[in-house]
């Protein structure tokens, strides 16, 4: 159990220690701001692919395909149906949606927080369900939780600065950000607790995850860093937090 314990905190306090960071970051022109967003997005497409998608693949093997592409296209119906929703949250992070300007932005910027936010609980029930195993399968999820834990720490600092950006306290988007690494904290007991149900989910979990974020992705960042100017900034610092988060995968994974 000591074990399920640090790698909890591990998983979680990663991205705590990304967000203060990313906390860290002041104000920057428009242009750092689309670069940032897209480095961002490059993160969160491989890492919905190269870290949630192909292993929910590989669990499930050609005869459950199908439940895969049924975790993304439900994960992405699922982000649809919060782009009604995120308009209510403004209260959540400290603002005043009839005062408030820029509306539509932080709507963007709230609906990127949930789906991380989603994409962090398979994440830690993948970190748990290892250790429900027994003693000799532990080393390779204590692998797995590394592996998650150094993939957190960029996620955590692309959190903070989008949410500052578009107007929410700087204190309340560290504790926005600090609460996704509490809900993979939480994951990750509830996969060392459910033991072998976990396994059973944790494929079309992983692509549900993935799909969120494939969508947030396409419908909201790329638009969003391609209508300032700044289109060929915004692509290649896409590529570069791909290849990021690919080098990562490849030598932690």
């Amino acid at each position: 159990m000591k074990e399920v314990a640090f790698a909890a905190l591990g998983v979680g306090g990663s991205t705590i220690i990304g967000a203060v960071i990313g906390f860290l970051v002041k104000a920057i022109p428009h242009k750092w701001n689309d670069a940032i967003t897209s480095l961002a997005a490059g993160i969160m497409l491989s890492a919905a692919v190269l870290g949630l998608i192909v292993p929910a693949t590989e669990m499930t093997g050609t005869k459950g395909l199908w439940m895969v592409a049924l975790g993304i296209f439900a994960g992405a119906a699922c982000l649809n149906l919060m782009d009604r929703v995120t308009p209510h949250l403004h209260a959540l992070v400290g603002i005043d949606r009839e005062r408030h300007a820029h509306n539509e932005g932080i709507d963007k910027v709230l609906l990127f927080v949930c789906a991380v936010a989603i994409h962090n609980l398979p994440e830690g029930l993948a970190a748990g369900v290892g250790f429900a195993g027994s003693p000799a399968e532990s080393g390779g999820a204590i692998s797995v939780a590394v592996g998650i834990s150094l993939q957190n720490i960029p996620e955590g600092i692309m959190l903070v600065p989008p949410m500052i950006l578009a107007g929410v306290p700087r204190g309340r988007a560290f504790c926005v950000a600090a609460v996704t690494g509490l809900i993979e904290v939480a994951g990750t007991f509830l996969g060392y607790l459910a033991g072998g149900i976990s396994q059973v989910i944790l494929p079309f979990a992983l692509a549900f995850a993935g799909g969120t974020m494939l969508y947030v992705v396409s419908d909201e960042m790329i638009p969003e860093t391609h209508s300032h100017g700044y289109e060929r900034m915004a692509t290649y610092s896409l590529l570069v937090g791909f290849i990021l988060m690919l080098v990562m995968d490849y030598y932690i994974g």
